[in-house]
């Protein structure tokens, strides 16, 4: 049994923090993946701009997918609501205006996604699957299948710069929506209700947890984050590409996933996400600076998933109570025999 002091010592603090759910494993693999790149690709580490502007982009989606997740729902759309925010932005002229309309647009995907869940009754992987289509559609008609760019183009250049050091306006935002998160799911009730949410929803209920609004606030929160990853990325870029963000929603499920956030919801933590985005975008740019091509980053990111999901604590109590009953059946059949 461990004591009180072995649990204030450095090494007992330690060994609870890779024994917690969310965090442990986020924790050695951005550790094992920062070693390796540091062998094979150290320039990753002085390239801070371009490795904090993606794991700054990355985080950014992944952060509103974890308030979604947290409830055991999913939201597909995010990547055609970072597309679609970007041009509606860039069609107006006034840039205040543009967006303004297009964080507008990231909180109606999110209401019309909770009113497919909580009202229709949808399942959220359909009705955010069918969402991703309809505005990835809408974004190419807006804006006739080619890039729209911003008519206060030195508004994007100003925006992109340096404010802090390495720190662009991109990451600056990125850790304050952090902040804001994480105070929002560990010290406000309502975050807080997102656990039980994706806990046990029935016993929500019963707990007079207001789950339909939970939902909806979690897809609003979702919605909103990814049109203002939208704003950013098209502010930066100074042009607004209906493609845009084709390859976030894999990268930032990945995120919350190695970050410890269960898919089925009720375990997670913002922190942890953050661990898995610093993973993810340290990963990227290390393989992209080594030439390699999109399609063998995406294969190199799936396999690091994999690794994430069979390490879950609970897939590895299943994998080794599945061995057991294996060897189990043919000993059982070979006496028999």
């Amino acid at each position: 049994m461990t004591t009180l002091t072995e649990t204030r010592s450095p090494l007992g603090r330690m060994r609870a923090t890779f024994a917690r759910r969310t965090e442990g494993r986020a924790v050695v693999l951005l550790s094992l993946i920062a070693l390796v790149t540091i062998f094979v690709e150290p320039v990753t580490f002085t390239s801070f701009e371009v490795t904090l502007g993606r794991i700054a982009l990355i985080g950014l989606v992944a952060l509103g997918l974890t308030t979604v997740i947290l409830m055991g729902e999913l939201d597909l759309a995010v990547a055609s609501t970072l597309a679609v925010s970007g041009v509606v932005m860039a069609s107006f002229d006034n840039l205040f205006v543009g967006v303004l309309a297009a964080l507008a647009v990231g909180l109606l995907v999110g209401v019309v996604n909770a009113f497919f869940v909580v009202i229709v009754g949808i399942n959220s992987f359909i009705a955010t699957l069918g969402m991703l289509f309809f505005l990835r559609g809408a974004a190419f008609v807006i804006s006739n299948e080619e890039p729209v760019r911003l008519a206060d183009r030195d508004a994007g250049i100003t925006f992109g710069q340096d404010l802090i050091g390495p720190l662009t306006p991109r990451v600056l935002i990125f850790f304050a929506v952090f902040i804001l998160i994480h105070v929002f799911v560990t010290r406000v009730g309502a975050g807080r209700q997102f656990y039980a949410v994706g806990g046990n929803r029935e016993a929500a209920v019963d707990a007079g947890i207001p789950v339909k609004l939970r939902v909806l606030t979690g897809f609003m929160i979702s919605g909103f984050i990814a049109s203002l990853a939208g704003v950013i990325n098209t502010l930066e870029r100074t042009a607004a590409d209906p493609t845009a963000g084709g390859t976030v929603l894999l990268a930032s499920f990945a995120a919350a996933i190695i970050g410890g956030v269960y898919l089925k919801g009720g375990r997670g933590s913002v922190l942890g996400t953050l661990l898995g985005a610093a993973t993810l975008g340290i990963l990227q740019v290390s393989l992209t600076l080594a030439a390699v091509q999109v399609d063998v980053q995406n294969i190199v990111i799936g396999s690091v998933l994999l690794l994430a999901v069979i390490t879950d604590p609970e897939n590895l109590r299943a994998v080794v109570g599945n061995v057991r009953s294996f060897f189990s059946s043919r000993s059982s059949t070979q006496l028999q025999a």
